[in-house]
């Protein structure tokens, strides 16, 4: 029975609840006066409920639809301006115990090289990273307590901040890694992360379990109640996703709102950030052998359903997607992309020998850091590699507060501002800089707070002088 305030994963992801909820939204699609009542109710910009928000997402009538993706455009641009947050991926160790069918690193799979970065290639890979500019990354690692174990993740971590080299600087590890303990989460606590990530890959048990065929990982109930066990631990920002094509996508919408309220409803707070990749090509993973694919059009729709349902929440889409697809869903509701990423177990310090293949997926959006920053401007959009609300401890409920009451912007627009600079005078090239200077001087009439501007342009000017790590 469905209970969003249940600590049991099918109870608050409740398989009949959802199918209930897709049929009433398939029978109510072309509903006129209730679809009306709902983007009244979205206009409102607080969010909808699972049931609303699929209702939405199954609209069959042409001119709400229009209204669905303007209104989207709208929240992203109010809660979020025109800026889309830095971020590059690390690959430690793609030794894994699974036996994940979607996956190039399950267990069965004896062709791909198995690498784990030690501490001292980790190093190489950071100031890798720290000279194309990034000052945010992901980590990432296959499960396996005897090659990966807690300790090496948090060594790892604790390496990847002692790292300055030039101006260069890692301000902020966020962590994509399995399942665990409460005492694990409170370790990783402990050690500074920010986001704890977790991709579900599918809200749908039996196909869960089917994907999951071994390995601790086809605990399904294990898995789904990990981010209750990681706030327990003591992390206020943790990031959801699925991996859309596993299964239908209505259902994953659904699955994904569903946990996002159980998060409100529990502990005060919803997901810091969705992630919304798509299944693509790997070692040995044909995305055709999967039958659940979805094109462009609708992976669009889902990205604007998701951004009004929860319009406070921060939005992923990493280098999977072509930079034609980034481009269109930027700015329905995408507020943080990678750039420059590698995907394989090493990779920025020294690309891949021909004999080598640790990559987890193909990469789509091949650019270097600098080309994404110099298109992302060209399109109007602010590159940010700002780490201020982590630091400041502006997180968990502090930044949905914050962020609910429109006072966040006093912080986001300068921050961007600042650290933008900070990457055009360190690492842009000669184009990038003298676009990002312009859009700099243009953006900064738009702080709206006369003592905020005043000190955002001072602390401008001294960057440019040589002082770096201003913040609000």
């Amino acid at each position: 029975m469905y209970n969003v305030k249940s600590m049991k994963a099918e109870e608050f992801i409740d398989y009949y609840e959802i199918m209930e909820t897709l049929d009433y939204a398939q029978r109510n699609r072309h509903n006129r006066e209730l679809l009306n009542s709902v983007m009244e109710k979205a206009r409102l910009k607080k969010g909808l409920s699972h049931r609303e928000a699929l209702l939405l997402f199954n609209c069959d009538i042409s001119e709400i639809n229009e209204e669905i993706y303007a209104l989207a455009k709208q929240i992203k641009l109010d809660f979020y301006g025109n800026r889309i947050v830095m971020f590059a991926p690390l690959y430690l160790s793609n030794y894994c115990v699974n036996g994940c069918t979607y996956c190039p690193y399950h267990c069965q799979n004896k062709h791909i090289t198995r690498k784990k970065l030690s501490q001292e290639e980790i190093i190489k890979e950071v100031i890798a990273l720290q000279d194309m500019g990034h000052k945010r990354l992901a980590i990432e690692s296959g499960e396996d307590n005897i090659n990966n174990p807690i300790e090496y993740i948090l060594e790892s971590i604790k390496t990847i901040y002692s790292i300055k080299h030039k101006n260069g600087a890692i301000r902020r590890v966020n962590v994509n890694i399995a399942a665990t303990t409460v005492e694990n989460y409170r370790k990783l606590k402990d050690a500074g992360i920010g986001t704890y990530i977790l991709f579900q890959e599918t809200y749908n048990k039996e196909s869960y379990e089917t994907l999951h065929p071994t390995g601790p990982k086809h605990n399904y109930a294990y898995h789904t109640e990990a981010m209750d066990r990681a706030m327990e631990g003591g992390i206020d920002d943790v990031g959801l996703g699925v991996l859309f094509g596993l299964e239908n996508h209505q259902f994953e919408l659904a699955g994904i709102l569903m946990h996002a309220e159980h998060l409100e409803a529990v502990h005060g707070v919803g997901p810091h950030t969705i992630s919304v990749p798509r299944i693509k090509r790997a070692d040995d993973i044909n995305p055709d052998d999967f039958t659940q694919g979805i094109d462009d059009d609708t992976f669009a729709k889902i990205i604007s359903v998701i951004r009004i349902a929860v319009p406070y929440t921060g939005m992923i889409i990493s280098t999977r997607e072509s930079a034609k697809c980034r481009e269109r869903v930027l700015e329905l509701g995408i507020s943080q992309i990678s750039g420059g990423s590698r995907t394989s177990v090493g990779g920025y310090a020294e690309p891949e020998s021909d004999d080598e293949n640790s990559s987890q997926f193909d990469v789509s959006d091949n650019r270097t850091l600098d080309e994404v920053v110099n298109w992302l401007m060209k399109n109007n959009h602010i590159p940010s590699f700002c780490t201020a609300c982590y630091r400041e401890g502006r997180t968990g409920d502090r930044f949905m507060s914050l962020c609910k009451s429109g006072q966040i912007s006093n912080c986001c627009l300068p921050n961007a501002l600042m650290t933008l600079k900070e990457y055009l005078e360190d690492y842009a090239s000669k184009d990038t800089r003298n676009l990002g200077n312009v859009l700099i001087e243009k953006e900064i009439e738009n702080i709206s707070n006369p003592k905020v501007k005043m000190l955002a342009e001072e602390y401008i000017k001294n960057i440019h002088k040589g002082q770096r790590d201003f913040r609000f």
